[in-house]
């Protein structure tokens, strides 16, 4: 300040000013002090130092200490991006708005081809990663348009399996490829050696080789003379002269107990598994053996074998028919399921899982019996489509091997059985079952069958016992108080069948004895020793009243009848020293051919024509005189079969009598005197 005060506005000014005034002294305003007081707070002057890798502090230090930057020369080990400032462990991060399409963009390419352009970059040419690739491909991303190498690369197809020699199949180059050069024959017999064995090694190899050496040549052979009949009709065709109604709504009224043998089939090497009747008619039966055939028998006229049908290699499980008849199914010990054709024999579809099929079924509805539903052995149901062979849905709820498949309900669901001891219900084409039976005291159920009135259903139990389930509506339920016992079938899937009019339950045994029960009582009305072993599938004749078919391991089927199946002359069926007065005056015939009669319709006849079918003429001429004259015949028929009936009791009567009449002389006789008499002759 006191500089100032000695300013002058001008230089002349001062110039002139200091010529006239006279001079004087400058004081100093700024005063300099040689030994200043220095004190300091000693809080702020003491600096506390903390090494960063101790654990345990002396005193409690404040939040600013223990956050202080290190102290102490740099670290020259250290690179720029280690030194700066970081936020995180790994580095500085801060917001930053970007578009999603580039930023995905970017981080595919990167990932695809190694590169991507530098986020912090300003401008947009540099680049991160491969840098010689970029520029390679121009700095190109992966939704550009122009080739990044990335792309797949193409083989040359030749999959034209005519083309023997060009064929390629999957195993063709890439058209980009290049042989460089190749091993001389030596390596390359060797490298040839390796990779065959490797092949014999894989599990496709292996797989392969159990398919070929279970697979069997397909043949059908026809032994009938003729194929067809003088009007055109094959085998397949209903037969209208049996003298029993095939129609499907022909029920008999009232059904009997058979008792007599009427015809032996043979023609199986080895034992029956499975039979089945023709469906709605039952004029043909279907066999399935373990000599790996399927065998097509008559059940009327000569009872002859019509085709035999060979394409299994191994013992056949099971067979069954469509709803028509005119396919069925077999299932095989070979893990083969086979649609054959059953007019001409050939083969339609093969079915094969790897493993063992028990039972097989095809749907009972007429618009889905294309599909095919079969119990395995791995515990799955698998349903396939029998047109394309495709599996359709599989039912994997089960813990053991299924061995049954029962449909109710309007086929909108299905029973199965397995070895588990379990009964599960399931609804069609759901995989989810939706009832479980299975009690405490309850036997593995292989074979089950429906009643013919849908019921009830019954199956062969494990503990010698034919079990029941009674179905009400759309509900199966277990009844734990009845059940069929009296034979021994544990341990043979003896499979059950019911008499048309539901008065009779049949089946086999072990032992190759038909039981026969009463449906109503539970009680055993007929037995009798059929076969030499087991008994392992007994028909009732869906149209006849007393007609059993059985069949056995030891290879043969025997059909059961009344005990005159066909009224023949009384001089060659009973002798006529045994034919007693008939309680009905007058006499009656009998002939060797059936004297059934059939209307034979004219097209310009008031009336049918009734004729005998052996030639002979008949005077019937009314539809009233017809059904007196078989109620004739029926008279006849149950006469002739009491007579020796009737004999056989009184032979035995007579036996008894006599015997009883030779004990009493032989002990009167034996008897001693008594004392003092004597005997007088």
């Amino acid at each position: 300040m006191d500089f100032l005060k000695g300013y002058t506005a001008h230089d002349s000014e001062s110039d002139d000013d200091s010529a006239l005034a006279p001079p004087t002294g400058v004081s100093l305003g700024l005063t300099i002090q040689s030994a200043p007081l220095v004190v300091a707070d000693a809080k702020k002057s003491v600096v506390a130092i903390f090494n960063p890798e101790t654990k345990q502090l002396d005193h409690n230090p404040r939040y600013e200490e223990l956050f202080l930057p290190e102290a102490g020369p740099s670290n020259p080990f250290k690179t720029d991006r280690q030194k700066a400032q970081k936020n995180t462990l790994t580095g500085f991060v801060e917001p930053a708005h970007i578009n999603q399409f580039h930023f995905d963009r970017e981080i595919r390419s990167f990932d695809t081809l190694g590169y991507a352009r530098n986020p912090t970059a300003e401008a947009g040419d540099e680049y991160i990663g491969d840098k010689d690739k970029a520029k390679d491909n121009k700095g190109g991303s992966l939704f550009d348009s122009t080739k990044t190498g990335g792309e797949k690369r193409k083989r040359a197809r030749n999959f034209d399996a005519g083309d023997v020699e060009g064929y390629e199949g999957p195993w063709a180059k890439y058209k980009d490829e290049k042989t460089v050069a190749c091993p001389d024959p030596e390596l390359q017999k060797e490298m040839d050696a390796i990779i065959e064995k490797r092949k014999k090694k894989s599990r496709r190899y292996k797989k392969d080789q159990e398919q070929e050496k279970h697979s069997a040549e397909e043949k059908s052979t026809f032994h009938l003379k003729e194929a067809v009949d003088y009007q055109g009709r094959s085998f397949m065709a209903v037969p209208s002269f049996t003298g029993v109604n095939l129609r499907e709504d022909a029920v008999p009224d009232r059904c009997f107990i058979p008792k007599k043998l009427v015809h032996t089939y043979k023609g199986h090497s080895k034992g029956i598994n499975k039979m089945q009747l023709f469906p709605k008619s039952g004029h043909l039966l279907l066999t399935a053996s373990m000599d790996a055939k399927v065998k097509l028998w008559e059940v009327y006229n000569n009872h002859a074998i019509v085709r035999t049908y060979e394409g299994h290699k191994l013992p056949i499980k099971d067979i069954a028919f469509n709803y028509h008849g005119t396919e069925f199914v077999s299932a095989s010990y070979d893990k083969y399921i086979k649609l054959w054709d059953t007019e001409t024999g050939q083969v339609k579809q093969r079915f094969h899982t790897g493993h063992i099929p028990n039972c097989v079924k095809f749907h009972p509805d007429e618009d889905k019996n294309f599909m095919l539903c079969a119990g395995m052995s791995n515990k799955k149901i698998v349903q396939w489509d029998a047109r394309s062979g495709d599996v359709v849905q599989e039912y994997d709820r089960h813990l053991g091997g299924v061995n049954s498949i029962t449909f109710f309900d309007k086929n909108r669901r299905f029973c199965t059985t397995a070895e588990d001891k379990s009964l599960r219900i399931w609804e069609w084409e759901i995989p989810v079952d939706t009832k479980l039976i299975q009690n405490a005291g309850m036997h593995s159920v292989p074979t089950m069958t429906k009643s013919p009135t849908d019921k009830w259903i019954v199956g062969q139990s494990m503990d010698n016992r034919i079990v029941l389930f009674q179905l009400i509506e759309d509900k199966l339920r277990f009844a734990k108080k009845k059940a069929f016992r009296g034979h021994n079938s544990a341990g043979y899937a003896c499979t059950v069948d019911f008499s048309p009019d539901m008065s009779f339950l049949t089946s086999g045994d072990a032992d190759g004895k038909v039981f026969i029960w009463d449906w109503r009582t539970h009680k055993i009305v007929a037995r009798w020793k059929a076969h030499e072993q087991t008994c392992i599938s007994v028909l009732w004749h869906p149209h006849e009243k007393s007609k059993l078919i059985s069949a056995s391991w030891d290879g043969t089927m025997k059909m059961t009848s009344p005990l005159i199946p066909i009224v023949r002359r009384l001089s060659t069926s009973v002798p006529s020293s045994s034919v007693r007065q008939s309680p009905i005056r007058g006499k009656f015939r009998a002939w060797t051919k059936p004297i059934y009669v059939s209307p034979q319709p004219k097209p310009f006849a008031l009336e049918p024509d009734f004729s005998y079918l052996d030639g002979r003429p008949c005077p019937i001429t009314s539809q009233f005189q017809l059904d007196w004259k078989k109620d004739q015949l029926r008279l006849a028929k149950s006469i002739v079969s009491s007579l020796a009936e009737i004999r056989e009791m009184e032979r035995v009567h007579e036996t008894a009598v006599r015997t009883e009449e030779e004990q009493r002389m032989e002990r009167e006789s034996s008897r001693p005197t008594p004392k003092g008499t004597k005997v007088i002759q």
